[in-house]
């Protein structure tokens, strides 16, 4: 088929900068909410994330299901942009709303809005990830569909992660529930804009029809070796992410401070954990950027592995830098890098969930887009659960203090606590990302294999057509 066209490009890029702007400050600023301005413990919040994002990752398979028998006049997957985008603002809102309920009622609450909000965001965002294989049947191309989307995902997480902590203030305060709540309707808004513009933007190009059963479905995914492996690995990608992502802002609050300033070309600016995110988020867009040339010279594969051996590295001499002027330049250099590759990272895990789902097609004779695209996403929740839950229960168990009253009476931090975040920054995002070198040495899907596959897909898809 003939290359799509740019404003494809771009409007397919507009549906995960709208769901990056709610995905990022969920996963780096709800722990934060829940414990320290909505009033939970750190125990009840880590068991609300893990619950809720174990149900939205257990859903994902369901919705990819739903999607792939789906036929419309607008294709398959692209109409549920238009369908849920109005749920989808209207939960993050509600998400982000403090009730004036007891403790037990402000639980129940929370475990409801975030329920809600996770079922909303599979809704709309398994269909939106498998459309990626019905766009086009080129896999470089997909690729480059893959680096729009990542371009625009870090984009738009820039803009919220930035703006969150001022739009916070000039609500009603940082440390506000009405701060947080307005804060979140004004994100919510620009939201929903995006998605419309993504269905009205974009063109499913290749129609595809699931012709066997739900069960023969689930068992060529099972029997799917790439899947089984790829997902271990996005996994990971996704606990890396979450676990230096969720602790940020405690470690800013607790280790850097709230009054620290820096020195550019004699401008001074404050240095906040929404700068310090906002700026790796700049920077993985350098890195989706980089992605097509980087993996179309070296490989998915190979471009996989060398990102997460330097993502080793980079993390491990995180930890020895000090709290110092210098200290804190030398922390912005490295979030700096290590966010390149993470961007990296992004598009490429995309891209290759794609190259499974064509694997899949021809080998299993089944297009089951939707339910393989799902299993990305259900990747990225389980490791945003496992990785939110764990943050908070780290916290817990070297007695770090979210009472505000204690802190206002000068009690510190225990020194135990104050070690944990910096192992949460350095060591055991290490470790991670060191496990996901191991488990993507085995993905068998080269260049060459993938090549050879298109040429046999095109073959079989001719002879349908």
């Amino acid at each position: 088929m003939a290359k799509t066209k740019l404003s494809e490009k771009i409007g397919y890029g507009f549906g995960d900068m709208s769901s990056s702007m709610f995905w990022k400050i969920f996963s780096y600023y709800l722990p934060f909410f829940y414990s320290n301005i909505f009033g939970l413990s750190l125990v009840d919040a880590g068991v609300l994330v893990l619950v809720t994002r174990i149900w939205d990752a257990v859903s994902d398979p369901m919705m990819g299901i739903i999607s792939d028998r789906t036929n419309t006049k607008w294709g398959k997957y692209r109409p549920y942009l238009l369908w849920v985008a109005p749920f989808f603002s209207i939960c993050g809102i509600l998400l982000f709303t403090t009730p004036d309920l007891n403790y037990g009622g402000k639980l129940i609450w929370a475990y409801v809005t975030y329920i809600l909000m996770m079922t909303v965001y599979t809704g709309i965002n398994v269909p939106y990830g498998a459309m990626l294989g019905v766009m086009t049947d080129d896999s470089n191309e997909k690729t480059v569909f893959s680096s729009f989307r990542m371009f625009f995902a870090y984009g738009g997480s820039f803009i919220s992660l930035f703006l969150w902590e001022p739009l916070c203030d000039a609500m009603g305060g940082y440390n506000s529930p009405q701060g947080w709540f307005w804060a979140m309707v004004m994100i919510a808004v620009a939201c929903f804009i995006m998605f419309i513009l993504c269905f009205s933007m974009t063109k499913e190009h290749l129609k595809t029809m699931s012709t066997v059963s739900v069960g023969s479905d689930f068992k060529a995914l099972l029997s799917n070796k790439p899947w089984w492996l790829l997902i271990g690995a996005a996994l990971c990608f996704n606990l890396f992410n979450t676990v230096r992502g969720a602790t940020v802002a405690y470690f800013f609050q607790d280790i850097i401070g709230s009054n620290v300033s820096l020195v550019f070309f004699g401008l001074m600016f404050a240095f906040y954990a929404g700068l310090f995110l906002g700026i790796g988020e700049v920077s993985n867009m350098v890195g989706v950027a980089s992605c097509v040339p980087i993996s179309g010279r070296l490989g998915k594969k190979t471009t996989f592995i060398l990102v997460n051996v330097s993502l080793v590295v980079l993390s491990i001499l995180f930890y020895f830098i000090p709290c110092t002027p210098t200290g804190y330049w030398l922390m912005l250099i490295f979030q700096i890098l290590i966010s390149i590759l993470t961007g990296i990272m992004s598009p490429l895990v995309w891209s290759m969930y794609a190259d499974v789902s064509d694997y899949a097609e021809l080998k299993f004779r089944t297009a089951s887009t939707g339910l393989i695209f799902s299993s990305s996403s259900m990747a990225q929740k389980f490791g945003g659960a496992i990785g939110g839950a764990a943050v908070l229960w780290l916290l817990d168990g070297f007695g770090y203090i979210t009472d505000a009253a204690q802190l206002a009476q000068g009690i510190a931090q225990p020194a135990e606590a104050l070690s944990c975040l910096r192992w949460l920054m350095s060591f055991i995002p290490a470790c991670v990302a060191l496990l996901s070198v191991c488990i993507v040495w085995f993905y068998p899907l080269t260049t060459e294999r993938i090549s050879a596959i298109n040429v046999e897909l095109k073959k079989i898809r001719s002879v349908e057509d």
